[in-house]
C-alpha cells in the first residue's frame, strides 16, 4: 500500500488527494493541518465577514464526501521534514514516513512592522478564526482603520463598513491598487467607497499604533496625523510558508520552485498552492499566485504525478472573478502596471502574472460604470479586464488561455470607431463554435 501524506488542508491539498483517491483507491493518504478547520472556502471569508452569507456556507466538504475520500487526518504542525529518510516529524504529535510527500502549505499574511503592531485589536484576513475573530471586534467598534493596497484590504474595508464601522482606509500612492488597475479603474472603486462612507487617506503610511490598557485606540501616521481607532486592519501582502522546505533543503525563491510536474528540487516532494512558485512561459517569469483555480488545478496535478500518473501542468493565463466595491471585475492574463508599493510582497487574490507589463497594444471601452479594457499583442490577446457588465469575460478567458491568433480581426481592433465589445463577442463566436451563443444578451 503506498503511503502519502500531504501537508495543508487547503484547495490544493484537498484536490491532490482527490487525485491519489481516484487513481490509487487503496492508498493510504493522510492530511496534515494545524487549522483546526480544515477545509474551507478562503475567497468565501470575504462574503462572511460582510454578512453576507453564514459561516456553514464556507464548509465545501459533507460528512459523506470526506468519507468517499477516506483520507486519515492529523491535526498537528509539521515542525521537520527528512526527506532522505521520507519522514516528515510532528512535534509533539509523533511523526509520520511516507513515500510521496506533498507540501501545499500556503502562504501567510505579512504582519504590520510597526510599534504597536501586537496590540489587541490588529487583525488580518487569513483565516477562518481570523475572520470570525474580526466578526467579534466589529460588533463592538465604532471607528476602524484598513491597510493596505489589494484585494483582500477592500475585502476588510467592505466588510467593516458593512457592519456599520466608520472605516478609515490608508493608501500608500496616490490611487488603489495601481499594479492591476489603472487611474480610470481605480477611480471607479474609490468613488464607491466614498459613496459608501468610506474615508479614503491617499498618500499615508502608518508608522505606528497607538494603545490604551493593551488595545488599540489610535494610529499615527508619518506626518504625524492621529486617528483614533478601535480595530485596525491590516492586509499587506503575503508570502509563502518556506520554512518547512527550507529546512529540507529543496530549492526556492520568493516560493517553492517546482517543475511541470508539480515536484521539487527534492526526490518524492512535491509542492501545489500558494507555496509553490511556477513557470510562466507567456512572461518567462517565475510567478506565485495566491488564486483559488491556479491551488486546485496544482494540487490535482500533483496528486496525479506522485501516484505515478504522469502529466503536466500548464500554466495558463491567470483569470480570476472578484469583486471590488461592489462592482464584479474580471482579471485575464497580463496587464503590466506599475509597482505597487502599497503592498510588501504578492497580495492574497493576486497573480504576478498580472503585473508584468508585455510589448502590447492597450485599448479602452467604457460606459458609465462598465468598462472593457484589452492589451493586445501581435498575434494573441495577452490580457484584458472586464469591469461591470461580464457578458465578455468567458468569451476573453477563452480568446487569451487559447492564444487564439487574433490576426484576422487586429486591424479592426486598433480602429478608434470599432465598438470592441461587439467585435470581440462576434469574433469568439466564429472561433470558439461549441460556445456559440452560451454568452449573449
Amino acid at each position: 500500500m503506498n503511503r502519502y501524506v500531504i501537508v495543508g488542508t487547503g484547495v490544493a491539498g484537498v484536490s491532490a488527494a482527490q487525485a491519489i483517491r481516484a487513481t490509487d483507491p487503496a492508498a493510504e493518504i493522510t492530511l496534515v493541518s494545524e487549522d483546526p478547520h480544515g477545509f474551507y472556502s478562503r475567497p468565501g471569508l470575504a462574503y462572511y465577514l460582510s454578512g453576507e452569507i453564514p459561516d456553514k456556507q464556507l464548509w465545501l466538504y459533507a460528512k459523506e464526501d470526506w468519507q468517499r475520500l477516506n483520507v486519515r487526518f492529523v491535526a498537528g504542525r509539521a515542525t521537520r521534514l527528512l526527506p532522505g529518510e521520507h519522514r516528515l516529524e510532528l512535534g509533539p504529535a509523533g511523526a509520520l514516513t511516507y513515500d510521496r510527500l506533498l507540501l501545499a502549505v500556503g502562504a501567510k499574511a505579512v504582519r504590520l512592522p510597526v510599534p504597536g503592531a501586537d496590540l489587541d485589536g490588529v487583525a488580518y484576513l487569513d483565516t477562518f478564526e481570523d475572520a470570525r475573530r474580526l466578526v467579534a471586534l466589529a460588533r463592538r467598534a465604532r471607528s476602524a482603520v484598513v491597510v493596505g493596497g489589494g484585494i483582500t484590504s477592500l475585502e476588510l474595508t467592505e466588510g467593516l463598513a458593512a457592519r456599520k464601522v466608520r472605516v478609515h482606509y490608508l493608501l500608500r500612492g496616490d490611487r488603489y491598487w495601481p499594479a492591476v488597475l489603472d487611474e480610470t479603474e481605480s477611480r471607479l472603486v474609490e468613488h464607491r467607497l466614498v459613496e459608501d462612507g468610506v474615508h479614503l487617506h491617499y498618500n499615508t503610511e502608518l508608522v505606528e499604533v497607538l494603545g490604551r490598557r493593551g488595545r488599540v485606540a489610535a494610529i499615527r501616521t508619518e506626518k504625524g496625523e492621529i486617528i483614533p481607532c478601535d480595530l485596525l486592519a491590516v492586509a499587506i501582502g503575503t508570502r509563502a510558508r518556506l520554512e518547512l522546505a527550507q529546512q529540507a533543503g529543496l530549492e526556492t525563491q520568493r516560493g517553492i520552485l517546482v517543475n511541470e510536474q508539480m515536484a521539487s528540487s527534492v526526490p518524492d516532494v512535491f509542492a501545489a498552492g500558494d507555496c509553490a512558485q511556477v513557470f510562466d512561459p507567456l512572461t518567462g517569469q517565475w510567478v506565485m499566485e495566491t488564486l483559488w483555480n491556479p491551488a486546485r488545478w496544482q494540487g490535482y496535478a500533483a496528486g496525479l504525478n506522485m501516484t505515478g500518473y504522469e502529466t503536466k501542468y500548464h500554466h495558463r493565463p491567470s483569470f480570476n472573478v472578484t469583486r471590488l466595491a461592489g462592482l464584479t471585475v474580471t482579471i485575464i492574463g497580463s496587464l503590466g502596471g506599475s509597482r505597487d508599493d502599497d503592498l510588501l510582497t504578492i497580495a492574497r487574490g493576486e497573480s504576478e502574472a498580472w503585473r508584468f507589463g508585455l510589448e502590447g497594444v492597450t485599448l479602452y471601452q467604457t460606459a458609465d460604470v462598465n468598462r472593457l479594457r484589452l492589451v493586445v499583442g501581435q498575434k494573441t490577446l495577452l490580457g484584458a479586464l472586464v469591469m461591470g457588465d461580464q457578458t465578455l469575460s468567458i468569451p476573453l478567458q477563452e480568446l487569451i488561455t487559447d492564444q487564439t491568433d487574433i490576426t484576422p480581426i487586429r486591424e479592426q481592433l486598433l480602429r478608434a470607431d470599432v465598438p470592441l465589445d461587439k467585435l470581440i463577442f462576434n469574433f469568439w463566436q466564429a472561433t470558439h463554435p461549441r460556445q456559440r451563443g452560451d454568452q449573449h444578451g
